[in-house]
């Protein structure tokens, strides 16, 4: 047995925060220790009693004055988008068109997959993020290499290789029949294996055709515990256009529901234009709206409801995320202050405390990881990051000042970015310092 006692100002939430002063949604310590044994939290609370009972002569990290949380969760990104991260374009379609689609072209080389692959890691630990849900390319060489290194690490990650028939470069299209083998053989490699979790991913309506659509049903059924991801509603355009590749759907989202796509474990990347029927449905459903806050302002696509969907009526369930290449950055949290910022454009709030319980806890529910990531429950996995609210000049003339957890939070989430993370683990292994 492997077991080491870190040491810290311990934050984890329980739930969503209601409002700044709801302290029964986490659970801090100003002074706490973890326990971790064979990567799982094993006990967890104020430092003197977790280590009155910890082994003899354990090994002991101490963090202090920096603050310890779960590990930050991306719940929609593009490992193959790493090179086109801040290229120039107008809107979504002549981004996609002009830079995007070219460059995941070459992924059909598992060289340059697994090149990709590694840097994508590199990227995701730097920044304190130990868990992601990636579009790998409509090449299973891509999706290998994803799968591949996040074995070799041991972080849970969730993926899928892109199924797209239409509306590309030839280099960039598969068949139904294709699409639904590759995915097939890619859920027969991967799922399960290590902490990897394969997702069935249809890139968007446009880029697949009915068949091909009726493919992805398919691999629906047979495996209904998989993870499904797609893109909803991200511009106007996209919607106009998606209205004439489906003449029969009341809507975009209705284009998914008629295939079987629209579940609890269904993650749809934007949803910034969602009529009330379609909020309406997903609710029903269950579904995820993810939110990725950067790549709507680069791509000037528009301001997502966060506040107006989540305390609907029928509320709708919602994630977050940096959306790379589109977004411009792989920061959590320079994507929370985005966040942040478009309420605020909205005339809303966003507390920090529900910040860091989306980066954390939040992203893990939509996800239906809960047991197992964003918190620091004991038996979970020791996936965590450290953050070190001094780590610009900037930042610690402004915790000179600093009395509160809230401002601290906030702080970091304003001025923060990969310099902030002292420290990521994983499964309890400290992986940032090699990088």
């Amino acid at each position: 047995m492997t077991a080491t006692l870190l040491r810290g100002r311990l934050l984890g939430f329980v739930r969503r925060p209601e409002g700044i002063d709801d302290h029964d949604a986490y659970r801090y310590e100003e002074d706490g220790g973890i326990l971790v044994e064979d990567g799982r939290i094993a006990a967890v609370g104020p430092y003197a009693a977790v280590r009155a009972a910890a082994p003899e002569g354990i090994d002991e990290i101490d963090h202090r004055p920096c603050l310890i949380l779960p590990g930050f969760i991306d719940t929609h990104v593009h490992f193959p988008q790493m090179q086109v991260i801040g290229a120039y374009a107008a809107n979504l379609l002549e981004w996609l068109n002009t830079h995007t689609f070219p460059e995941e072209c070459r992924f059909v080389e598992p060289a340059h997959s697994a090149r990709i692959a590694r840097h994508f890691y590199d990227e995701m630990l730097r920044h304190g993020t130990t868990t992601a849900v990636a579009y790998c390319s409509v090449h299973k060489a891509s999706a290998d290499a994803y799968f591949a290194e996040a074995l070799k690490r041991g972080m849970c990650m969730v993926g899928g290789k892109v199924m797209m028939d239409r509306n590309a470069p030839q280099g960039l299209l598969d068949t139904p029949e294709m699409g639904y083998d590759e995915t097939r053989a890619v859920i027969e490699a991967w799922h399960g294996k290590g902490r990897n979790h394969v997702a069935i991913t249809p890139r968007f309506a446009i880029t697949s055709t009915p068949a091909q659509m009726e493919m992805t049903a398919a691999l629906a059924r047979e495996f209904p515990d998989l993870h499904i991801q797609t893109h909803l509603s991200e511009n106007h355009e996209e919607i106009r256009y998606t209205a004439e590749l489906y003449p029969e759907a009341i809507d975009y989202t209705d284009v998914y529901a008629n295939y079987g796509l629209l579940g609890p474990k269904s993650l749809f990347g934007h949803c910034i234009h969602l009529t009330e029927r379609e909020a309406d449905a997903m609710s029903e459903a269950g579904a995820v709206a993810v939110h990725c806050p950067t790549s709507n302002l680069f791509l000037g696509s528009g301001l997502f409801p966060l506040k107006t969907l989540s305390r609907r009526d029928k509320p709708v369930r919602i994630g977050l995320a940096t959306d790379v290449g589109g977004g411009t950055s792989y920061s959590m949290l320079r994507t929370l202050d985005e966040t942040y910022k478009i309420q605020q454009l909205l005339g809303e709030r966003l507390n920090p405390f529900e910040s860091f319980y989306h980066m954390t806890l939040g992203n893990a529910q939509v996800l239906s990881l809960e047991s197992r990531i964003g918190t620091l429950e004991p038996g979970t996995d020791a996936d965590l990051v450290v953050l070190d609210a001094t780590a610009t000049p900037a930042m610690a003339l402004r915790m000179e000042v600093v009395r509160s957890l809230a401002d601290v939070l906030f702080l970091l989430q304003t001025l923060g970015d990969d310099r902030a993370v002292r420290e990521t683990y994983v499964a309890g292994k400290a992986m940032k310092a090699g990088l």
